[in-house]
């Protein structure tokens, strides 16, 4: 995340802000949106490949691999943004998300997971990963295990 203004008394920067704004933005269209699931869900969807094409590189080609790996993996993940990021939701519940690195001003992109992921292992496990533009097939096949596992 990007440092924080110390001459200013605010807890929150900038960008934190504006991903807030942008929440209450997506909470107010989403409310407008579609008289059926089916035409809220398409343009969910469609939104979040928007955004994913609005993005600077490095951080749009990983998305869009992000993206691949969660609709092969796991088709009946509802696409959906959060916080002006791509995420993925089962049942309403967001699983997981991608954070470009340019949203935050920071050194890489991260996947996260929420409490909706089924990765518990044990009483200590990852919930976030940094991505970065050396993203490998490798990656690609633990992101899709991961995502697996999270939809259980």
């Amino acid at each position: 995340m990007a440092a924080r203004d110390e001459t200013s008394d605010s807890t929150f920067t900038e960008e934190e802000r504006a991903a807030m704004r942008e929440h209450a933005a997506e909470v107010k269209a989403s409310r407008k949106r579609g008289t059926s699931k089916a035409e809220k869900a398409a343009l969910d969807a469609q939104s979040v490949v928007d955004k994913i094409a609005a993005m600077p590189e490095p951080d749009r080609g990983l998305a869009e691999r992000i993206h691949r790996i969660a609709l092969e993996v796991a088709p009946d993940l509802a696409p959906k943004l959060w916080y002006a990021m791509p995420a993925y939701a089962k049942d309403g519940s967001v699983v997981f998300f991608f954070q470009d690195a340019a949203k935050f001003k920071a050194r890489y992109s991260t996947l996260g997971f929420q409490d909706a992921a089924a990765l518990d292992d044990g009483s200590f496990w990852p919930t976030s990963f940094s991505v970065t533009p050396e993203f490998s097939l490798d990656d690609e096949r633990t992101v899709a295990e991961l995502i697996r596992r999270a939809v259980g």
